[in-house]
């Protein structure tokens, strides 16, 4: 039987690195490539930066797996930025950049679980697509100003947040705990 912990100790360390390790190597070998020939073929369309925000919820789901397994205050923060401090390690394409954007995704999707222990132990339905849509607004503002999506015509502007946060919700929100809710059949976990 599998007990999902929410004190900080080893195993917890060593299941939260795990994620971030895992995801991390999953960010960049996997969803980068992926994000990268999509969007090359949609440069010619003009459509390009909406391809950076059908992906987006791809790039979340280190935090809410982190937080199902240690289910406990900062564990999403943590293998968000772990798994960012990997992608970037092993060659991902924004740099150092990803380190402080795994930061800021994993603080703001623990918003859907945060204050109540009871709310990360319970790893709800609501908590997770709360987390998630607060994952996409950690994510879609800082990259409005840094990428520079403010010059883009206003419309294409409300394309990209509607597409990011379908997005965020699908992958980070309803993948996630569809695969949680398979861990928690397989499993069986107990949580103390």
């Amino acid at each position: 039987m599998f007990t999902r912990s929410s004190k900080w100790n080893v195993k917890s360390i060593i299941l939260v690195s795990l994620i971030g390790i895992i995801m991390g190597v999953i960010y960049t070998y996997g969803f980068n490539n992926v994000y990268n020939l999509v969007k090359l073929s949609f440069l010619p369309t003009g459509y390009a930066p909406v391809v950076d925000n059908i992906f987006t919820g791809l790039w979340y789901m280190a935090a809410p797996l982190a937080m199902y397994f240690v289910p406990t205050v900062g564990s999403g923060t943590i293998g968000e930025l772990i798994a960012a401090t990997v992608e970037m390690a092993i060659g991902g394409q924004w740099g150092t950049l990803t380190i402080l954007e795994g930061l800021i995704q994993g603080a703001t999707n623990e918003i859907g679980f945060f204050p109540k222990k009871s709310r990360y132990e319970r790893f709800s339905w609501g908590s997770v697509l709360t987390g998630a849509f607060f994952a996409n607004l950690g994510g879609f503002i800082p990259s409005y100003f840094i990428f520079g999506w403010s010059y883009y015509r206003p419309s294409l502007q409300i394309l990209m947040f509607i597409t990011s946060m379908i997005s965020s919700l699908l992958f980070d929100g309803v993948l996630v705990k569809l695969i949680t809710n398979l861990f928690d059949k397989a499993l069986k976990p107990k949580t103390k």
